[in-house]
């Protein structure tokens, strides 16, 4: 009789678990499904990608939901599982690259209605600048990080992180003058 109630009470307490954890995903789910897509999509630039490996982080958030001990640090923590995700996509793949100029493969994709847009000449100039420059930058816009918690994603120490973020502004301004001076003297 002893060993019954026990089985039954163990099955309650696993039951009741399971549920809180599902509602705990579910909340994390629903709280930063946008932010975390947004910055995949501005990883990879494209929109199946882009769900692919969102839908692949928050898979990896559900295994390891117990790890996760602040609420607070939720995105930090999957920023942290996506950027690593994003990484193994180019781990699993094998490029066969040709002669073509990588600026030029951009070109062919672009619909010429969208090459006109200063939407677009910020997202590819972005794109072109270093990793170093463009991930920090990109955390801080999409993600809305602050210099101290990017440190801590990136593993770096604040102060190169605050340089990086200057200098990847300085090179979109200069980028951007250049251009709009073009676009001024064409038009």
């Amino acid at each position: 009789m002893f060993d019954q109630w026990r089985n039954k009470n163990k099955s309650t307490t696993v039951n009741s678990d399971m549920l809180s954890k599902q509602r705990r995903y579910n909340s994390l789910v629903r709280a930063l499904h946008a932010d975390i897509y947004r910055y995949a999509f501005w990883l990879c630039g494209d929109k199946h990608v882009a769900e692919d490996i969102t839908q692949e982080t928050f898979l990896r958030a559900w295994k390891s939901l117990d790890s996760l001990k602040d609420d607070k640090a939720a995105k930090a923590w999957l920023i942290t599982i996506l950027r690593r995700e994003n990484a193994r996509r180019f781990e699993r793949k094998q490029f066969d690259y040709s002669d073509v100029e990588q600026e030029q493969l951009v070109d062919v994709f672009s619909s010429s209605n969208e090459e006109h847009t200063e939407q677009y000449l910020l997202r590819r100039q972005i794109g072109k600048l270093d990793a170093e420059y463009r991930e920090p930058l990109l955390l801080q816009i999409i993600g809305g990080f602050s210099g101290e918690e990017i440190a801590e994603l990136l593993d770096l120490n604040r102060n190169t992180v605050m340089t990086r973020l200057f200098r990847a502004r300085n090179q979109l301004k200069d980028v951007l003058d250049t251009t709009e001076v073009r676009g001024q003297a064409n038009g």
